[in-house]
């Protein structure tokens, strides 16, 4: 269940590039994806008879986290628009360690002795999957940054809000549904995304076929991965085992080599595998 749920947020990405190439804006796939999957939730919300209602003291922390959570979602996505999508969710992946340095900075945390073991490590795989010199590519450093930068830029953002996100989650809400978490995040989302595509001229439709299979593709995945993700994963108490659900880039790399045709090196594959497998590790750590 757990791979299943990973397969399908891969396919989340791949399907948001189809709406990408199709004139589709990042404001609007943050839009479609937050609005229904929110939906999604209020409405499990109701049908377990679980309060949606939230006390004085937790909106700011709501809005502060809806916030992060928003910069993350339109990052990831720009990211993916740039760049192909399996390097752009590896460049994401580094969100342990910026989950540790948050944790280090606000609460003086220090990092596990296997977390801080792992960074260089993720790094390294890091390096080989972008290709950071253009030896696989044989563009050159230069000329691959050139390529690369922008993207690589925003989803380690992404990362950087997402574990942000992650440290005031555990610290300040810890107490609180996750369901009812997720719903009042996602609102939040989605009135940002509603707000930053006004000042941006509105949403922009897709013009073909492919496109409106890419931004409902998307919008479904998403709903349907979030939905099962919090739905299923408390039964089958695997808490612990949720690092699995971190080779999303793997199917992510099959995707869009598939439908896609977005292709990369043995020595970027070896990397990917590298980042993968130390996240996984990460993700397994007795606590």
């Amino acid at each position: 269940m757990l791979l299943l749920i990973a397969a399908i947020m891969g396919a989340n990405h791949v399907a948001a590039r189809f709406a990408f190439n199709d004139s589709v804006n990042v404001v609007t796939a943050v839009f479609f994806r937050s609005i229904v999957t929110a939906m999604i939730i209020f409405i499990l919300l109701l049908r377990r008879g679980i309060s949606t209602k939230i006390s004085k003291e937790y909106r700011m922390t709501f809005l502060t986290i809806g916030t992060l959570i928003a910069i993350q979602s339109y990052c990831i996505y720009s990211s993916v628009s740039l760049i192909p999508v399996v390097l752009a969710l590896l460049a994401f992946n580094t969100h342990p360690l910026w989950t540790a340095l948050w944790s280090r900075i606000l609460y003086r945390r220090k990092a596990e002795p296997l977390v801080l073991k792992s960074m260089p490590i993720i790094l390294f795989g890091l390096a080989l999957a972008l290709d950071v010199f253009g030896t696989a590519s044989g563009l050159g450093a230069v000329a691959q940054w050139q390529s690369i930068g922008e993207g690589v830029f925003y989803a380690l953002l992404g990362a950087a809000s997402f574990g942000l996100a992650l440290v005031l989650t555990e610290h300040k809400t810890n107490n609180i549904n996750s369901l009812v978490r997720t719903a009042y995040t996602l609102a939040i989302v989605t009135a940002l995304a509603t707000l930053l595509g006004f000042f941006q001229g509105g949403l922009t439709l897709p013009i073909s076929t492919n496109g409106w299979l890419g931004l409902v593709g998307l919008t479904i995945l998403y709903g349907t991965g979030f939905t099962m993700m919090f739905s299923l994963l408390p039964r089958l108490g695997v808490v612990g085992n949720s690092a699995i659900m971190n080779v999303e880039p793997i199917f992510a790399l099959v995707f869009a080599w598939i439908l896609l045709n977005q292709k990369i090196s043995i020595t970027q594959i070896v990397g990917a595998l590298i980042v993968v497998g130390a996240v996984i590790v990460i993700g397994l750590r007795k606590k």
